[in-house]
């Protein structure tokens, strides 16, 4: 799949906020994604990331 800045995706597992959506902020080495829920940012290992994601739900435009 391929991931571009802007993205909502949605992960596995939820966040504690409750919220499983996620916004793409960064693209490299690593991820940076913003919760939907509470707007908290986490930054994860390109792989992990990649793991983690099950779908895109809304592309970025």
């Amino acid at each position: 799949m391929e991931y571009q800045i802007g993205d909502i995706v949605r992960t596995k597992k939820q966040h504690p906020c409750g919220s499983k959506l996620w916004e793409i902020i960064r693209i490299g080495v690593d991820f940076k994604l913003k919760c939907q829920g509470c707007g908290h940012v986490v930054m994860l290992e390109r792989q992990k990331a990649k793991k983690a994601i099950t779908k895109i739900e809304q592309k970025a435009e």
